[in-house]
C-alpha cells in the first residue's frame, strides 16, 4: 500500500505521521530528538509505520469478526508484548555496550568489582522488564532512555550499596553508553518481535486460542503487506538536517497551519507552543497561511522554559500543570526570562508564596507572552486551535481560555489530544497532495 509520511523534527521531540491514499491517518510515531537528527527522523518514521501496522491489524481483525468482543484486549496485549520484546533487545544491547565501556574505562583495581556489580544490575533489569509492560503498569515515558535510565539508576544504587562499589562508576558507564544505544535503529527486528509477541499474546489470552487460525490469517496478511514510502515531507526545527531534496521540505509555519486545518477545518487562528518556539498563525478557509508571528530567539514562553522551572522545583515536567491547577491565589510573575525565572521563583518561595500559586502565575505569564505574539499576527479569530506539547498542560490551557475570554469574548477553542503531531500531519498532507491530489488534477486535465 502507498504511504505518505510527514516528519516534524522538533528541538525536544521528533514526530512522524503516516497517511494512506484516502487521506486517513493510519500511524503516528514520536521519539526524543537527539544531536543526530537523521537517526531521530528514522526512528520516528519507523514508529509511525509500526503504529500503522497495528492500525491495519485492528482493521483486518475487526472486519474478520474473529475476535468479536475481544478485539481491544487482543490488540492491547499484542502491543504490550511487542514493546516488551523490543525493550529487552535494547536492554541487552545496552548491557553489551556498558561492558565495552567498562573495558575502556580507567577504574584501576575497582574494575573487576564494577564489572560484577554491572552484571547484577542488568540481571535485575531484565528480570523486572516484563513488569514494565504489564496491563496495569504506569510509565512516565515510553522512550527507552527514560525507562531504562530510571530503572538503571534505582537498581544500580541498590546493588552498589550491597556490593560496596562506587555508584558514580556505574553512572559514568551508563552516560558513556546510552547515547550509542539510543542512536541505533532496530528496523530489522520488528517482524521477529511481532511474531514473538503474537505467540505470547495467544498464551496470555486463552479465549482466543480456539480462534487462532481465524486470527492468524488476517494478521499474516498485514505482516506481508508492504507499506511503501511513496512520498515523505520533512519540517521542523531540524529540517535542514533531513536527508531530503528541497521539494520534500516545508516550513514549520506552512505545516502547522495546514495540519491544524486538517484537524479542524474551521480553524482561522493557530497557536503552537513547542519546546523551542511559539508560533501564531492566521490561515484562510483552505488552511493556507495568511500571516504569522514567532517569538524571538529567547526561550521564554516555550516548553524549554517550563522544563527549566521543573528542574528548579525538582519536579517532573508533567507535574507542573496539576500543581498549578491547585492554586487559590493569583500571583503576578514579572519575568518570563528563563535566565531570571529561577531567581524570581526562589524569591517568591522565600516570601512565603505557595508553590501551586507560583506555578499558576508562571503559566499565566507564559500565555500572556503568547497572547502578545497572537496580537502581532492579527489577533484571534474563530475558530482558534491550540497545538504543540504545551497544549497538553492543563494549567496552560486554563490560562489561555481565561485570557482569550477576557480579550476576545466567546470563541471556539480546539485542542486535539494528538496536537503534538500537527506539524507532521501538515507534512503528511503536503506529501499526499504532491502525489494523489496533483495526480487527480493532472488526470482531470488530460480528460478535458
Amino acid at each position: 500500500m502507498r504511504c505518505f509520511i510527514g516528519i516534524d523534527l522538533g528541538s525536544t521531540t521528533t514526530k512522524a505521521v503516516v497517511m494512506d491514499e484516502n487521506q486517513n491517518i493510519i500511524g503516528r510515531g514520536i521519539t526524543n530528538s537527539r544531536s543526530n537528527y537523521d537517526t531521530a527522523a528514522a526512528i520516528a518514521k519507523q514508529e509511525a509505520l509500526l503504529n500503522g501496522r497495528f492500525y491495519l491489524f485492528r482493521q483486518a481483525l475487526g472486519s474478520s469478526g474473529a475476535l468479536n468482543g475481544a478485539l481491544d484486549g487482543f490488540i492491547g496485549q499484542l502491543e504490550r508484548d511487542f514493546r516488551a520484546e523490543q525493550y529487552l533487545e535494547q536492554l541487552i544491547d545496552l548491557e553489551g555496550t556498558c561492558q565495552r565501556s567498562l573495558a575502556s574505562a580507567h577504574f584501576g583495581p575497582a574494575t573487576e568489582a564494577v564489572g560484577t556489580t554491572l552484571a547484577e544490575v542488568f540481571r535485575r533489569l531484565k528480570a523486572e522488564a516484563p513488569l514494565l509492560f504489564a496491563p496495569d503498569a504506569r510509565r512516565k515515558s515510553d522512550f527507552f532512555r527514560d525507562i531504562a535510565g530510571s530503572q538503571y539508576l534505582a537498581i544500580g544504587e541498590t546493588v552498589s550499596k550491597e556490593a560496596g562499589t562506587r555508584y558514580d562508576f556505574l553512572l559514568n558507564i551508563f552516560d558513556r553508553s546510552i547515547i550509542e544505544v539510543e542512536n541505533r535503529v532496530y528496523a530489522d527486528s520488528i517482524r521477529r518481535h511481532l511474531l514473538a509477541a503474537l505467540e505470547r499474546t495467544f498464551v496470555a489470552l486463552p479465549d482466543t486460542a480456539a480462534r487462532r487460525s481465524q486470527v492468524e490469517a488476517p494478521i499474516n496478511g498485514i505482516l506481508d503487506t508492504e507499506m511503501e514510502e511513496t512520498y515523505v515531507v520533512g519540517t521542523g526545527y531540524g529540517r535542514a538536517r533531513l536527508p531530503f531534496s528541497k521539494e520534500h521540505v516545508r516550513s514549520e509555519i506552512l505545516c502547522h497551519g495546514l495540519g491544524a486545518h486538517v484537524m479542524y477545518p474551521g480553524t482561522a487562528t493557530v497557536l503552537d507552543i513547542g519546546g523551542q518556539d511559539t508560533k501564531a498563525i492566521q490561515v484562510d478557509p483552505a488552511g493556507i497561511v495568511e500571516s504569522f508571528q514567532m517569538n524571538d530567539r529567547c526561550a521564554a514562553g516555550c516548553g524549554r522554559y517550563l522544563g527549566y522551572i521543573a528542574d528548579e522545583m525538582n519536579m517532573g515536567l508533567h507535574e507542573l500543570g496539576p500543581m498549578a491547577m491547585q492554586s487559590t491565589k493569583t500571583i503576578r510573575i514579572n519575568s518570563t526570562c528563563t535566565v531570571f525565572a529561577g531567581a524570581e521563583l526562589r524569591d517568591r518561595l522565600s516570601l512565603g508564596d505557595k508553590r501551586e500559586d507560583i506555578m499558576a502565575g508562571l503559566h499565566r505569564a507564559i500565555i500572556l507572552r503568547a497572547m502578545s505574539i497572537l496580537a502581532r499576527s492579527g489577533g484571534i479569530r474563530d475558530q482558534f486551535t491550540f497545538t504543540g506539547g504545551v497544549a497538553k498542560n492543563e494549567a496552560a490551557v486554563k490560562a489561555l481560555k481565561d485570557l482569550v475570554h477576557e480579550n476576545y469574548g466567546e470563541l471556539q477553542l480546539n485542542i486535539d489530544p494528538d496536537s503534538i503531531y500537527t506539524g507532521a500531519l501538515g507534512g503528511a498532507t503536503f506529501a499526499w497532495r504532491a502525489v494523489v491530489e496533483d495526480g487527480m488534477q493532472a488526470q482531470a486535465r488530460a480528460t478535458q
